[in-house]
């Protein structure tokens, strides 16, 4: 179910629960920043989440909040995962989700790392 992504953050959420360690996940990176893992339910032959570390709903949320080392400190986590993947030099797609109509599911900022194979186009026609 797509969610409101103006609402307030739900630590029940369950990012956060994967974060707290509440949760098991195939994890491929830790920092400070950021949490990676891969997606339970693949789209791609690569489908990795990347997950900052503080409690932002969305892209508005975290660039709104967060200071400038965190936000720096997540997009470098984002590339360090790309790069220990493989993804760079064949290309993969970088993809987030805000809202309902951009169908997000889980509140709690994250992006998708999608790669491993040609992607097609963007949108479905």
């Amino acid at each position: 179910m797509p969610i409101d992504a103006t609402q307030p953050y739900d630590h029940g959420n369950i990012f956060a629960r994967i974060l707290r360690g509440e949760l098991p996940a195939r994890i491929v990176h830790e920092d400070e920043w950021a949490i990676a893992f891969h997606d339970i339910n693949p789209q791609a032959p690569v489908h990795i989440l990347v997950v900052p570390r503080g409690p932002y709903v969305s892209w508005d949320d975290f660039s709104a909040r967060a200071d400038a080392e965190e936000i720096a400190g997540f997009i470098r986590a984002v590339g360090a995962v790309a790069r220990a993947h493989g993804l760079v030099a064949p290309g993969y797609r970088l993809l987030a989700n805000v809202g309902g109509h951009g169908g997000q599911e889980v509140p709690h900022l994250h992006v998708h790392l999608f790669g491993g194979a040609p992607l097609g186009p963007m949108l479905a026609r």
